[in-house]
């Protein structure tokens, strides 16, 4: 099969979509498909062709939202070349830049459109109305969404039973959704494929002893994370157990926010900002860690879970629907609502080295389910749909058309 995969973000741009689409791009290879991508250019403002030509990167003006970028030039060019591609089926990731270009294409050269919607929009309305009219900002970005969810496209794709309730719940949408949650390269982030070198090289590098007991964050530094619940339970609990080290890997607009909150409750010993780095590093990262630790209701999936376990670490996850398929409480990790759950159950794994042995025995064990033979698979089947139904209505024109030409 050729596939076009349409993202507005893409590596070496890391963030949660962008590891989404190049573990489905690998997978789909891995299983003998041919896959294509047209993306944003985000060095220049200049066309350019990757990979024997696999890969175009348009030019895109910056949002003004972390580094995201938007295209609406699409010239002949680029029209043409990806006409050559001759693709099977489009999978769009994105609702707006190119996956508008998406749209034009998939119409264009009568090609099903599959969509992955990854990002509640709801959650980030603030970020452009800075806090003005956030109802009537909603309303419009619910219009959008249904507008270019369900009327454009043929096949729709969400990664948890969460985001596929808000469409079928709150938005009311009448038409099939699939449920896939993205896969991983689990082998990645095992201990047994980790430079213990470099591992150990990172642990000096940032003051961690061997003793020490990491609770991680991987993720964007923004407050819609709730970063600001980690860092106050860990201000509770570090006098207790000055071998607590809270670890904080990514960048964001509000890293400055929380560097100063960190140094106000004078963390600076123990709670550590290592930045953006390198996606081919990350694993090493989770293999520090004791836990992995999120208290953020914004995620449609939260792949640094997956991550996490896939690396033997039990994960402490606030009680949100995006997680509720992955952290099974007591099995592979716990749930908690409220700081004093939270602060309960890590003292729990503190104090109780045969618990927590036992919980990354299992976590591990819990992250095999998310591998990428399984992700492709299901991705595959609604490819295979979308290409069908497509047919289908062809084969319903043509029918139609043959009879009214007999009535003429």
């Amino acid at each position: 099969m050729r596939i076009g995969l349409f993202t507005d973000t893409y590596p070496p741009y890391i963030n949660g979509v962008s590891t989404s689409i190049i573990m489905l791009k690998k997978s789909l290879e891995q299983k003998g498909h041919q896959v294509f991508v047209v993306t944003v250019n985000d060095e220049n403002m200049k066309y350019k062709y990757e990979n024997d030509n696999k890969i175009i990167r348009i030019p895109g003006i910056p949002t003004g939202i972390y580094d995201y970028r938007l295209t609406g030039i699409y010239p002949i060019r680029v029209v043409n070349k990806i006409k050559k591609w001759n693709l099977d089926v489009i999978h769009s990731h994105t609702e707006f830049g190119v996956g508008t270009f998406a749209r034009i294409i998939a119409k264009q050269f009568d090609i099903p459109l599959v969509h992955t919607y990854h990002t509640n929009y709801e959650d980030y309305v603030h970020y452009i109305t800075k806090g003005h009219f956030d109802t009537a900002s909603k309303k419009i970005v619910e219009y959008l969404t249904l507008f270019l969810c369900d009327k454009t496209i043929t096949e729709l794709i969400v990664p948890t039973k969460k985001t596929y309730d808000l469409f079928k719940s709150k938005y009311k949408v009448d038409r099939d959704v699939h449920i896939i949650p993205t896969g991983i390269d689990t082998l990645v982030f095992h201990k047994d494929n980790i430079d213990q070198k470099l591992l150990e090289d990172k642990r000096k590098e940032y003051g961690i002893r061997k003793d020490d007991f990491v609770v991680l964050f991987v993720g964007r530094i923004a407050k819609e994370k709730n970063l600001g619940f980690l860092i106050d339970c860990h201000s509770d609990l570090v006098g207790k157990y000055p071998n607590l080290k809270l670890l904080i890997v990514g960048d964001g607009p509000d890293k400055e926010h929380f560097e100063q909150l960190v140094i106000k409750n004078k963390l600076e010993n123990s709670v550590i900002f290592c930045g953006k780095v390198p996606l081919d590093s990350v694993p090493i990262y989770y293999n520090m860690a004791s836990v992995f630790a999120t208290a953020s209701t914004t995620e449609t999936q939260g792949l640094t879970v997956i991550e996490a376990m896939s690396a033997s670490n039990p994960v402490l996850a606030i009680l949100d629907e995006s997680f509720a398929n992955v952290v099974i409480d007591g099995y592979n990790g716990y749930s908690f609502k409220k700081k004093q759950d939270y602060k309960k159950k890590l003292e729990l794994l503190l104090n109780d080295s045969n618990q927590l042995k036992l919980l990354s025995k299992q976590a591990f064990t819990s992250s095999e389910k998310h591998s990428l033979r399984h992700y492709a698979s299901s991705v595959l089947e609604v490819y295979k749909l979308a290409i069908r139904k497509k047919s289908n209505k062809k084969g319903l024109f043509f029918k139609l058309k043959g009879m009214f030409g007999k009535g003429k």
